[in-house]
């Protein structure tokens, strides 16, 4: 019988251990194990005091590096910023490296404790446990580098593949959301094979046609956290690319769950009215960070980029359109590569010329402050109770801003499907369509044109005049 205890983590820094040299403190991670006792690990990062978020447990500029920011402070700043950025970045990677043991540790123990925990992240093995493999994890990927030494098992060729993929992403020429995807369906490989197997990993040509259902029937079922269906087929697909990358780099013959297919549907997502996006775009009394988020929402809703879209926005994404020279926001999807092209609306345009003097847009020649996606959606959610925002079917994150400018080019102002679709940077229509519902209150319009033109107020048709 496996485990069912739950893992707290948290980040804190040690006050008492001051490096005399440069004043940095050591920052420490504090797991807890539910019934299983707590243990400390050392992180590695040091930090200056000042430089920690006591709140949000990572490294932050601190209020003086703040003020000098807003004042157009560079040079040593930007490389400030980039050094706290990888303190989180090797932060975000132990949470992630302790969870992945934690899980594995639980699928084979009846019992965790923290100091098995803390043994299996620090490599030294117990009894009965399996150490999860290094953290390396939407396309096939050929692998060009003939010194790769050839992958026998699943779990070598994903991380061969992630390693690919990363080599895109570092190119800008694919999302780095997108390979965080991957990781986690290697995380979820990693606990399957544990689970069913009881095995570190699997060979390829062990692989039968049977594993892409036993694989989704863990995900949706046996797992502590089911997933949803339409989630855990993504990462079933995910799997059967990386077998079919295997094929044709010649490690394994054959894909033998290449019949697999989706089943599961794509939930709706309900996109936010517009007198709810009123409702965010007149909020009063917002800290800084609020209506900074505020802002970058409500540009999204009018302009529908995606996250990573907004976020690589720069000036030269500005394009003169037509012999008016109309103001446009041209740019490549990150996700697809496909050109969206949207007008730039007035109140885009406010948005633009507000921020176009703010410290970080100057510094990183952008059109707007973003943070990244996960303090976004929290900050987006704190903003959704702050406008009583509170629908169940509604959880204000970045991609809902998508789903509600399709929603207003389609159901307000009546813009064509195909014209939404090319604002939208959709390779296909198809996917326009599950963005844009028809909603009733544009049938009942387009109906009453309908009934006006050809109907007579006494409900008679209208005498049609012979072409």
């Amino acid at each position: 019988m496996k485990s069912n205890q739950k893992l707290s983590l948290l980040f804190w820094r040690s006050m008492a251990k001051i490096r005399k040299s440069d004043g940095k403190v050591p920052i420490y991670a504090r797991i807890t194990v539910e019934r299983g006792g707590s243990k400390e690990i050392s992180t590695g990062v040091w930090l200056i005091p000042e430089n920690w978020g006591i709140e949000e447990k990572r490294a932050i500029l601190s209020e003086a590096e703040e003020l000098v920011k807003g004042n157009g402070g560079k040079g040593e700043l930007k490389s400030k910023e980039k050094e706290l950025a990888g303190c989180n970045k090797e932060l975000e990677r132990i949470e992630t490296n302790l969870e992945d043991h934690f899980k594995v540790l639980k699928i084979v123990n009846q019992h965790v404790d923290a100091a098995m925990l803390k043994s299996a992240f620090e490599g030294k093995n117990e009894d009965n446990s399996i150490e999860p493999e290094n953290e390396i994890i939407n396309e096939i990927v050929e692998v060009e580098d003939e010194n790769v030494e050839q992958p026998t098992t699943l779990l070598e060729a994903t991380d061969v593949f992630i390693t690919e993929f990363k080599k895109l992403v570092d190119k800008e020429l694919r999302s780095d959301d997108t390979l965080r995807h991957w990781k986690t369906t290697k995380n979820k490989l990693l606990s399957f094979i544990a689970f069913k197997f009881k095995r570190k990993d699997l060979l390829l040509n062990e692989i039968k046609s049977n594993f892409a259902d036993q694989f989704l029937n863990y995900l949706t079922t046996l797992v502590e956290e089911p997933l949803a269906e339409v989630t855990a087929e993504k990462h079933v697909k995910n799997t059967k690319q990386i077998i079919t990358a295997a094929r044709k780099n010649e490690w394994v013959d054959v894909n033998r769950i290449s019949d697999f297919k989706c089943k599961a549907s794509s939930p709706d997502v309900e996109p936010l009215e517009l007198y709810e996006v009123q409702a965010i775009y007149e909020k009063k009394g917002l800290n800084r960070r609020l209506e900074e988020v505020r802002d970058a929402y409500i540009f999204q809703c009018f302009t529908g980029f995606a996250y990573q879209d907004i976020y690589a926005l720069s000036p030269e994404h500005i394009v003169p359109v037509g012999s008016n020279h109309e103001m446009w926001l041209i740019k490549k999807r990150g996700k697809t590569e496909v050109t969206e092209m949207v007008p730039i609306l007035p109140i885009v345009e406010t948005l633009i010329e507000k921020y176009k003097n703010h410290p970080y847009c100057k510094v990183h020649n952008k059109l707007m402050p973003i943070n990244s996606n996960y303090r976004y959606n929290n900050y987006l959610k704190e903003l959704a109770f702050l406008c009583n925002i509170t629908r169940e079917d509604i959880i204000l994150d970045t991609h809902l801003a998508r789903h509600t400018f399709a929603d207003i080019m389609l159901n307000v102002m009546g813009v064509p499907l195909e014209d939404v679709s090319k604002m939208l940077g959709h390779k296909s229509i198809r996917t326009t369509q599950r963005y844009c519902r028809v909603k009733k209150h544009r049938i009942s319009k387009n109906m009453k044109t309908m009934v006006y033109n050809l109907f007579t107020k006494d409900g008679k048709l209208r005498k049609v005049v012979a072409a």
